[in-house]
């Protein structure tokens, strides 16, 4: 008997219990954030929403705030987040996190999904031309094979 309790599917148990989505302030992101924090909500899950702020040598080499710069569209980006969760407080139960790792987008991401034990990743489609040639940061996620990805147009 207690070997067929330890096999038999539980409803409502299974699912991803972290849910990472990165956001950069692009439309294509904050359509991910919306998708995600609906699958969040629904699975009851954490939804980790990770700002990766870029480092450029270059800039600060010029002379170009680059921290202070990144550090206000984190600020930019929480303040968007509180809002729009207060907009559906009392209707809508959502558990979140904001991060912010620093690095490029495709590492920033990977070290967030690591760190968090991520179910599941969610990013925004690619709004860059050059990216069909290259990859995005969203095929490099796939092929990765490392979480199950969502791309969000």
């Amino acid at each position: 008997m207690t070997e067929q309790r330890a096999s038999q599917f539980e409803r409502g148990t299974d699912g991803p219990k972290v849910i990472v989505v990165g956001m950069d302030g692009s439309d294509s992101s904050l359509r991910a954030a919306a998708y995600a924090g609906g699958l969040a909500r629904r699975q009851h899950a954490l939804l980790a929403v990770v700002y990766v702020q870029p480092v450029m040598a270059a800039g600060a080499a010029l002379g170009v705030p680059v921290a202070e710069t990144t550090d206000e569209i984190a600020e930019d980006l929480v303040g968007h987040i509180r809002e729009a969760a207060e907009r559906v407080k009392g209707i809508f139960d959502l558990r979140w996190e904001f991060h912010t790792f620093r690095g490029d987008p495709y590492n920033g991401l990977v070290k967030a999904a690591d760190e968090l034990k991520a179910d599941a990743v969610v990013v925004g489609a690619s709004e860059q031309a050059g990216h069909r040639i290259i990859g995005s940061v969203a095929i490099r996620l796939v092929k990765a094979g490392r979480w199950p990805v969502t791309v969000v147009p």
